[in-house]
């Protein structure tokens, strides 16, 4: 019996690991697969590379456009989306802009 109690000790070991490390990391993975399968125009969104914007099209399952700045949108590959941030409303269609005031200073 003495033989088998390192076993029985590393057994214990891998099950605690996968509780406390794989199995809440599948699931946080799941989770972030279904939020962009999710995404719809006008969620805003994060990129990895920390740019945040509101989707505009999704084109296909692995492409949205996002536009980042007034009149300023880029074709992004659904595997670099971070995280889906809000469900936004449905983007309208863009009003007129209007002419800032000239102002004195």
């Amino acid at each position: 019996m003495q033989q088998l109690e390192p076993f029985f000790f590393i057994i214990l070991m891998f099950a605690v690991f996968y509780f406390i490390v794989f199995r809440p990391q599948q699931k946080r993975a799941k989770e972030h697969k279904a939020r962009l399968a999710a995404m719809r125009r006008g969620d805003t969104v994060v990129t990895a590379g920390g740019i945040i914007g509101k989707v505009v099209k999704v084109e296909s399952g692995e492409e949205v456009v996002v536009e980042i700045a007034p009149n300023t949108q880029v074709r992004l590959v659904t595997a670099t989306i971070g995280d889906v941030r809000s469900k936004g409303e449905p983007v309208k269609e863009p009003v007129a802009a209007k002419k800032p005031a000239n102002d004195a200073d």
